[in-house]
């Protein structure tokens, strides 16, 4: 898939995350963002975040089919995943025999929904902020005064959010995923046992940083994080379109005639 590629904002930190995320955290410092009605950080609006990561979340170059990009990775600093050997394989064998689960039009998941190539939407009121995506018509509802998760047997797409507000951050917990989304096209994942954790901290009127801690002792080797901005949409007159990508929708159906698979997460590899 084709996606725009990242570019720098002017007069803003750069795009490249391993820059863009140094640079984030000095300006956020002395950025004090407009707040809400009941005096939270205000999040609300249209923003597009780093499309081209939606093709590999790590370095890749550019080619035929893909714009290429830099890692969105920045702990560890080489710019990779810490994978345990076998997940590493498991990686390679999933963009080899597996169809992205965007293709058959299930939920991008947790983080991935924020770039995909597509607007977002932010809304916020008293003890919620919710997302809504353009992209398979999705949405997270994070409330920022729940009590503790739902529990790890429940297995969900987007996950079991529960936020809370660290001063301007807002923070979201993540749990209860079923495993079954990929950070990207390039089949990098995660199993049911990930934590995800994500800080959204505006650094000017027209940026927000993102940043993305994910936990599995199951696939990795170490705790990771990623790091990327949210622009600011300004098209005039913006809104979402619903996109016309369904479960069961039947253009995948050449794929799997060539052999390809739904991916069933790594419990329904065993």
């Amino acid at each position: 898939m084709l996606a725009a590629p990242l570019t720098s904002a002017q007069e803003g930190c750069p795009a490249d995350p391993a820059r863009f995320h140094p640079c984030a955290l000095a300006r956020a410092a002395v950025f004090e963002p407009p707040r809400t009605s009941d005096g939270r950080t205000d999040l609300s609006g249209f923003w597009r975040g780093p499309g081209a990561a939606t093709e590999s979340i790590e370095a890749h170059p550019k080619t035929e089919d893909d714009n290429g990009g830099p890692s969105l990775v920045i702990d560890p600093p080489d710019g990779r995943i810490p994978y345990q050997p076998w997940a590493a394989a498991q990686r390679d064998e999933n963009k080899a025999r597996y169809v992205d689960p965007n293709v058959p039009c299930f939920p991008s998941g947790v983080p991935r929904s924020l770039y995909t190539p597509t607007t977002i939407q932010i809304l916020q009121a008293p003890r919620y902020v919710i997302v809504l995506f353009e992209r398979a018509h999705t949405y997270w509802i994070i409330p920022t005064d729940a009590g503790p998760h739902v529990g790890q047997e429940v297995g969900l797409w987007q996950g079991d959010f529960r936020g809370r507000w660290e001063g301007r951050t807002l923070v979201a917990d993540v749990t209860s995923l079923n495993g079954r989304p990929w950070f990207d096209q390039a089949g990098n994942f995660y199993s049911e046992r990930a934590h995800i954790v994500m800080r959204f901290t505006p650094i000017d009127p027209d940026t927000i940083h993102v940043a993305a801690t994910i936990e599995d002792p199951a696939v990795y080797t170490r705790p990771w994080t990623m790091a990327f901005p949210l622009r600011r949409n300004k098209e005039r007159n913006l809104e979402l379109f619903e996109e016309a990508c369904h479960e069961g929708e039947r253009n995948t159906e050449p794929l799997f005639g060539l052999g390809y698979r739904i991916y069933p997460g790594v419990s329904g590899l065993r």
